[in-house]
């Protein structure tokens, strides 16, 4: 049996909005442009730029925030059409299924857990954290890997709600998707041929380069086109969904 592998970006493919990040600071009422500008002119990394949007999110007017509270300003999120669906068909025709984003972490694993598996949750790579599947998945594993950025709790003794820490999560970097995407075929068994890749920026092309099938959705700009093997403009994954069943051989819903 053919094993096949789809890997998806999350900010403005499976989310409807900007970003995750850009959600929160909406929500917060602050902008992450002075750093976004100095990334941009090549001043700043991105392990220097998570710190540094931690730390404007953590000086926030109102202060207090909590992983907690940062969790809640989160709920709500927009989610792009088709979202469900797509991953759904895919996991019931045996299809692996991988977030890879440089967004929040919180919504990635929110959407994971909305396909638990029939295993008790354990801490594997790729996979999803306690509390979130306790919280939302009946203490069962994810079907889907999940690769993502964004905060680390402080640690302490429960007495209080717990911080968010200085220094963040950095698990994907934005050019260095596609050595993700050849990790999970190696350890999936995945060739690169039944590799599938859906993303809208140039932070995709590194998936796209390792994909079989590089789908470019809800494009951010005209730069990666070159890199895509199919351009998807509107905004409806059903569309994506069927190119990769046609693509693969599988059934179309």
């Amino acid at each position: 049996m053919t094993t096949h592998l789809v890997c998806l970006d999350m900010d403005r493919v499976l989310v409807d909005h900007l970003s995750t990040w850009q959600f929160v600071y909406d929500k917060l009422g602050i902008s992450n442009d002075e750093s976004f500008e100095l990334y941009n002119q090549g001043l700043l990394n991105e392990w220097d730029w998570i710190k540094l949007d931690l730390a404007l999110i953590k000086s926030a007017p109102g202060g207090n925030i909590t992983d907690e509270r940062l969790r809640g300003l989160m709920e709500g999120m927009p989610m792009m059409k088709g979202w469900r669906t797509l991953i759904q068909h895919l996991l019931d025709h045996d299809v692996h299924v991988a977030i890879v984003s440089g967004g929040l972490q919180k919504t990635a694993r929110d959407i994971a857990a909305s396909f638990p598996s029939v295993a008790p949750w354990r801490r594997r790579w790729g996979g999803i954290d306690r509390h979130t599947a306790q919280q939302q998945s009946g203490g069962f594993d994810s079907k889907l890997h999940v690769f993502t950025n964004g905060w680390l709790m402080e640690p302490g003794d429960g007495s209080a709600p717990a911080g968010i820490g200085d220094f963040g999560r950095y698990q994907v970097q934005m050019n260095g998707k596609g050595a993700i995407v050849k990790m999970l075929q190696r350890r999936l068994d995945v060739e690169k041929s039944n590799t599938a890749s859906v993303g809208d920026s140039m932070g995709d092309v590194g998936m796209f380069g390792e994909s079989g099938c590089a789908v470019l959705f809800n494009p951010w700009d005209d730069r990666p086109r070159e890199y895509a093997h199919h351009v998807i403009e509107e905004k409806d994954l059903l569309i994506v969904l069927n190119l990769i069943c046609e693509r693969f051989g599988l059934p179309k819903p």
